[in-house]
């Protein structure tokens, strides 16, 4: 009886990542078949839409501010421009400094921290203009100088909702290049992949952009302690609201360089990801059947893929314990195993593979154990924001 019911719990944790598997190799396959959608950019039209730009910045006093001056160098008209710095626990020089910048500043105090709750104090103060399109940023990010003129004409072509291309900032921690890599890979098969079958890009929580009453009123209705861009993503898309990506609006992006922040940024993830599945595949299951929405079933699936850090590791762990068994899955085990490895080979960059990179590939057991280890971190991520420290040295 024990060894059956090893069998059948083998069988299920083998279901599960083989889904995973299919899923991804259909995203990753279809990414190559990505086409950017071009835009004009005539930096002199008068049609440009206002846009606001939100920065929630939680004690980031150590990077903000240039953040903000990286963002002010747009080549973007500063008359249908302004940046809002969402200040939760700054200092009052770096307040100052910012004012100074050209940024604008509110100042908020929450007994528990959130992105949500910083995002929706600002979009609750009275308007004093007009604003067509909202974009968010992270403390840390610094846009190319033409993201928001991209932003602006797919905007004036009728895009809703849309997500840029967070790439990494330079840096030679090594972990850091594989969470850059990763970064790349989620492009490539959730953006890329996704858009190329006819279905929503994902939203990364920053570079990402919203017409402006569309995302107000989204985001009235999310108070998530992690992960508010999976609850918007799901809001917006079971209203049928289609999520963009260009590749070509690009949004730099520090990534962590040290495993216990690798570890409790993967854990707030999953422990989204895993919150908003429960939550979101039985209304997409429902709005499927009743109104055909294929996009959000997708998507809510999208949310149920295990980790794609651990997946490899466990089955290539499978793999050899059940052929050691003699169980009659040993086979499929390995034929997922290496099904993954293919969509590795996919959807990961070309410069990962280069011989200079072979001290990022020693690191995959230090990374396959820190992503283990944020499975420990879910039942605090799911009760408290658990930020991801910036060195602000990039």
């Amino acid at each position: 009886m024990f060894e059956s019911l090893l069998f059948t719990m083998g069988t299920l944790l083998l279901g599960w990542l083989a889904f995973g598997a299919i899923y991804q190799f259909i995203g990753a396959f279809a990414g190559l078949f990505y086409k950017n959608e071009t835009v004009g950019a005539n930096l002199l039209d008068p049609s440009l839409p206002m846009i606001r730009v939100f920065i929630p910045a939680y004690r980031e006093d150590a990077i903000i501010l240039n953040t903000v001056r990286q963002v002010m160098v747009s080549n973007y008209s500063n008359k249908q421009f302004e940046v809002l710095v969402i200040a939760d626990g700054l200092r009052a020089d770096t307040v100052k400094s910012l004012h100074n910048a050209g940024a604008k500043v509110l100042e908020v105090q929450f007994e528990k921290s959130t992105k949500s709750k910083a995002l929706n104090s600002a979009l609750n103060i009275p308007l004093e203009r007009h604003y067509d399109i909202a974009v968010v940023l992270d403390a840390d990010n610094a846009p190319s100088p033409d993201f928001f003129m991209r932003v602006a004409m797919r905007f004036n072509k009728g895009t809703k909702a849309l997500q840029g291309r967070r790439v990494h900032k330079p840096s030679d921690a090594t972990l850091a290049l594989l969470d850059a890599a990763s970064e790349d890979a989620n492009n490539h098969i959730l953006c890329r992949g996704a858009r190329a079958l006819g279905f929503s890009a994902r939203l990364a929580g920053s570079g990402m952009a919203f017409e402006y009453d569309l995302f107000a009123t989204a985001m009235a209705d999310i108070d998530a302690i992690g992960g508010f861009d999976k609850a918007l993503e799901g809001t917006l898309i079971r209203q049928g609201i289609c999520i963009e990506y260009d590749e070509l609006a690009i949004v730099f992006d520090e990534k962590v360089s040290n495993a216990s922040a690798f570890s409790r940024q993967r854990g707030r993830w999953i422990a989204a990801q895993f919150h908003y599945c429960s939550q979101f595949l039985p209304q997409a299951t429902k709005a499927l059947f009743l109104h055909g929405n294929l996009d959000f079933f997708v998507k809510a699936l999208q949310m149920a893929l295990p980790p794609r850090l651990l997946a490899p590791g466990i089955l290539a762990i499978g793999a050899v314990v059940s052929g050691m068994a003699g169980s009659s899955l040993a086979f499929w085990w390995l034929f997922f195993f290496l099904l993954n490895m293919l969509v590795f080979a996919l959807a990961l960059p070309f410069w990962i593979f280069q011989k200079q990179y072979w001290k990022v590939w020693m690191n995959i057991p230090r990374v396959f154990f820190a992503a283990l280890w944020a499975l420990f971190q879910i039942p605090k991520a799911r009760r408290v924001f658990m930020v991801t420290p910036k060195t602000g040295t990039h």
